[in-house]
């Protein structure tokens, strides 16, 4: 692969894995920004609440006080009139009444366990009058001055009843609301005071407290588990994720698979261009050869009849392999093209395999082979078309003489299997490694061993071998060992099947 594939493609990893960093931030960034929305909605909702529930309390209190001062103002104003007032107001469980010495006005009795708060008024709201909220004990007084009967001050504390401010102002603000959220009212124990709806599983989001009319008190606003908006926010999040991730995978493994196609296209145009030398190569040898005894019989350079004879005979013997190397050449383009037909018909296998070996001889004699050819006796004749046959044993022939080394021996047998008549070409050989045997039949791929670099040949012979075979319904096997030689052998059915 050059150098600008190379470049590509690492510009696209490049381009894929900023897109991954920036899609998390992004990722990141949205949901960090609708969490912080959403809880700055929440803190706006229960806000309002808290702000609904302190109004409706003072105005409570503003009528409550409203009445009594108009109570006040009798000059004879009776114990039974602010009893009945107290029954009309029930958000206070307490009322007491005091001068500023701190007589007890109300109720009849006088010591009263609201007389501390006379060091709690300031000289100021004697004099002008108003009010506040303290606390005595848990409890929230309303301590307010107002005019008496007779004109004077008068100091009126109102101990508001927890129960009263439930029914009565928590159960009306808070009770009709909408919506999956709860809002709780809780004291300053994290006890829960009020409820809008009960909680089960809800979890709190956030906590306001209230102003200074209810000042141990927190509303807290709670969110169904798996009904949070910020659940589903993260439920968003960890889907766009998923799909984000699904997304990088794909791109993943469509650069995976480019890659591979490319280098499968770039590994098989070197295969086509090694094919196109090594072809040219095997067919300069035969040419040579016919062109030199060609030239010598042509001068007259044979002493004799029998030199005449052995020259013609070489040259005919390299015309047959220059055919089959056209051949080869020839019928591999067919089958590439799906224009290959053959004509099958039964024939004999004796005489095909004794008819290949015959025009092997020479090459054979000439590198001291050592050869035995055995073929069982009565094999029934095989479906066949005889010629591609005859290519695809003496295809297998020809690789043996090829790479059979220092020990030149080949056995070549054909014997019956069942349904099956078995043509086997075995030598001694370099031999196959284990790892290379499954792609010895593949087109244009040769054994990368220094010992069969000096053997050139097409890289086509045993793929129209294996092609030949299924083509005639059979098969072709292989057993090898590194130094030890390789036998092939031809799998021919009895009887075709279509």
């Amino acid at each position: 692969m050059n150098r600008a594939r190379l470049g590509i493609f690492g510009a696209v990893i490049a381009a894929t894995a900023v897109l991954a960093v920036l899609g998390y931030v992004s990722l990141r960034q949205w949901q960090a920004s609708a969490e912080l929305l959403f809880r700055e909605q929440a803190r706006d909702m229960a806000t309002m609440a808290a702000e609904k529930v302190e109004m409706a309390i003072l105005k409570t209190e503003e009528e409550c006080l409203s009445n009594l001062q108009i109570l006040l103002m009798d000059p004879a104003l009776r114990a039974e009139s602010l009893d009945a007032w107290s029954r009309k107001n029930p958000l206070f469980d307490r009322v007491s009444l005091m001068d500023r010495r701190g007589r007890v006005l109300y109720p009849p009795g006088g010591a009263d366990a609201y007389s501390s708060l006379l060091l709690e008024i300031p000289q100021g709201l004697w004099e002008r009058g108003g009010r506040r909220h303290l606390l005595v004990g848990d409890q929230v007084v309303l301590a307010a001055v107002i005019l008496g009967p007779s004109g004077a001050p008068v100091l009126a504390a109102l101990g508001r009843s927890e129960e009263a401010v439930k029914r009565l102002v928590l159960a009306k603000t808070l009770g009709g609301l909408e919506g999956p959220s709860v809002l709780v009212v809780l004291d300053r124990a994290d006890n829960q005071v009020y409820p809008s709806r009960p909680v089960d599983r809800a979890q709190r989001v956030l906590t306001v407290a209230f102003g200074e009319a209810l000042p141990t008190w927190r509303v807290a606003l709670y969110q169904p588990d798996g009904v949070s908006p910020v659940s589903g926010v993260r439920r968003e999040a960890m889907l766009f994720t998923a799909a984000f991730a699904l997304l990088l995978v794909v791109i993943a493994l469509g650069l995976g698979a480019t890659y591979r196609v490319v280098r499968r296209e770039s590994e098989m145009a070197r295969l086509k261009s090694d094919f196109v030398a090594n072809v040219s190569h095997d067919l300069k040898t035969p040419l040579s050869l016919i062109r030199m005894f060609g030239e010598t019989l042509e001068l007259g350079r044979a002493p004799d009849e029998a030199t005449r004879r052995e020259y013609y005979a070489v040259i005919t013997r390299e015309s047959e392999r220059l055919t089959r190397l056209i051949d080869n050449v020839l019928d591999f383009s067919r089958i590439e093209g799906g224009r290959q037909r053959y004509d099958i018909a039964p024939h004999p296998v004796e005489s095909l395999v004794h008819d290949v070996m015959e025009a092997f001889r020479y090459p054979l004699a000439q590198r001291g082979f050592k050869v035995d050819v055995v073929v069982a006796p009565d094999l029934p004749d095989v479906p066949m078309d005889p010629a591609a046959v005859k290519q695809a044993l003496g295809n297998l022939v020809d690789n043996a003489i090829k790479y059979s080394g220092e020990r030149r021996r080949l056995a070549v047998s054909a014997r019956a299997e069942g349904d099956w008549v078995a043509i086997e070409v075995g030598d001694e050989g370099i031999g196959i490694p284990a790892v290379e045997v499954e792609r010895i039949f593949e087109k244009f791929y040769r054994i990368g061993r220094s010992e069969t670099q000096g053997s050139r040949g097409s890289g086509v012979g045993l793929a129209l071998v294996k092609h030949i075979a299924e083509a005639h319904g059979g098969r072709v096997g292989v057993e090898s060992r590194p130094g030890e030689g390789s036998r092939f052998t031809l799998y021919l059915p009895v009887a075709r099947g279509d």
